[in-house]
């Protein structure tokens, strides 16, 4: 049976992989010329299962207003006359209720912690390195944001995550580096989160994913996908040697933010609007004074992450713009973080700088599995935390296109959540 897969970050690359191992043959198009180039590409690289959890959080609403005017803000929203935007803050509203976030979040830990056994076993299967490493550590300066954290302390304490909340001194103990002089009213340590360097991960598995037979199509753009006719999707693509239709019974869309656009003429309207994101990496100036693992400053939600001989700084939150424009606030907000916590660790003056638009769904969880287009997929809408659910989403994926049981609960995690999955 052949399958095509639209998007190549590493949903699209995790989720033909699996395909592959299911029996598919495998086509994956992407309008890049190299995987994992928009938003897997300048991400935090956190895989914290422990952590993951929606934006549509009890407190963040007022966050997002006390800290519009700010001139170092996590977040920024810039208002427009784009009707998607407001109907999408609507429902997200909705969703920032304490029990619409506990169950969200839970269903985003059921996947995430899924996602790194999966990630395991491909590391231990196919010998791949990301820079991996071990540990996450989340900082409060205050104790308001020590106190906005409870509720996800409690659901760490009622599903057995391990973690601990420490002091300052353990703080500083667990990550030598840390500035002695910043504000720090505590931290929570999750011992068994991780991170790593996901466009390497991704890169590295589309050569494995070569060599098994999927044949990637890069520089290509999809314009549209056609409704079945007699079991076969038909996708509209535009390539180097002209525009041509290719064919196939099941069609997967895990193009980001792109996708909702591919998805509306077929009568399927995905909540699905892109949250700009920004990354700054800087070279290591000297080890000794640099992160260990993985941080996060909870203040900023900026994620402090160590990857060999560099540092990234990821986060901020931009909603209202389409444009991927790098805003100097934002960057001056993350080199802040970096040099608040580890002032003589980097270069900060030599930054990398990139920015991304994160596909964001009002309630947190992504979509994953059969439209009531028949033979159509999602996987798609994973926010900010794509890279934690990578190759669980992949994998459920595949098993639902393969017609095979899936190996957790998928309850809140398909389409079905919003009234897209299969008519009954």
């Amino acid at each position: 049976m052949r399958a095509i897969v639209i998007g190549a970050g590493v949903i699209g690359v995790c989720s033909a992989w699996y395909l592959r191992e299911a029996g598919f043959e495998v086509t994956v198009l992407d309008r890049r010329a190299s995987p994992a180039q928009e938003t897997s590409f300048g991400n935090a690289g956190v895989i914290a299962p422990g952590y993951v959890t929606p934006w549509a959080a009890p407190g963040m609403p007022a966050k997002v207003l006390r800290t519009l005017f700010a001139s170092t803000s996590p977040v920024v929203f810039r208002p427009s006359a784009d009707p998607a935007m407001w109907r999408w803050i609507a429902r997200w509203l909705g969703e920032c209720r304490l029990e619409r976030y506990r169950v969200n979040k839970l269903r985003m830990q059921r996947l995430a912690f899924y996602s790194r056994a999966c990630l395991h076993q491909l590391r231990d299967q196919l010998q791949i390195d990301y820079e991996q490493s071990q540990g996450y550590l989340q900082l409060f300066r205050t104790e308001r944001d020590l106190d906005m954290a409870r509720p996800a302390l409690a659901l760490l304490r009622e599903n057995a995550v391990p973690h601990r909340v420490i002091d300052a001194a353990e703080c500083r103990r667990l990550e030598p580096g840390l500035a002695p002089d910043t504000a720090l009213a505590g931290g929570l340590h999750l011992p068994e989160d991780e991170s790593g360097n996901c466009p390497m991960f991704t890169r590295r598995l589309r050569q494995f994913a070569e060599a098994a037979g999927v044949r990637f199509q890069m520089d290509t753009t999809v314009h549209g996908i056609g409704a079945p006719r007699d079991g076969v999707l038909s996708v509209s693509v535009r390539c180097q040697g002209g525009d041509s239709i290719l064919r196939a019974p099941h069609v997967v869309v895990a193009a980001g933010v792109a996708s909702a656009a591919l998805l509306r003429p077929l009568g399927l309207r995905v909540p699905l609007y892109p949250v700009k994101g920004y990354s700054a990496t800087v070279p290591v100036r000297d080890a000794l004074q640099a992160p260990l693992a993985a941080l996060m400053d909870e203040s900023y939600k900026v994620a402090i992450t160590r990857m060999g001989n560099r540092i990234r700084l990821a986060g901020t939150a931009e909603l209202g713009s389409r444009k991927l424009d790098l805003r100097q606030a934002a960057v001056r907000t993350l080199l802040k973080v970096g040099r608040d916590w580890f002032p003589g660790a980097a270069n900060y003056g030599e930054a990398s700088l990139w920015t991304g638009a994160r596909p964001m769904l009002p309630d947190g969880p992504p979509l994953i599995g059969a439209t009531d287009v028949p033979g159509l997929f999602l996987n798609l809408g994973h926010g900010s935390t794509g890279w934690a659910m990578a190759c669980g989403s992949g994998k459920l994926l595949a098993a639902q296109v393969a017609g095979a049981a899936a190996e957790i609960d998928l309850e809140g995690l398909t389409p079905d959540r919003y009234g897209l999955g299969p008519r009954r």
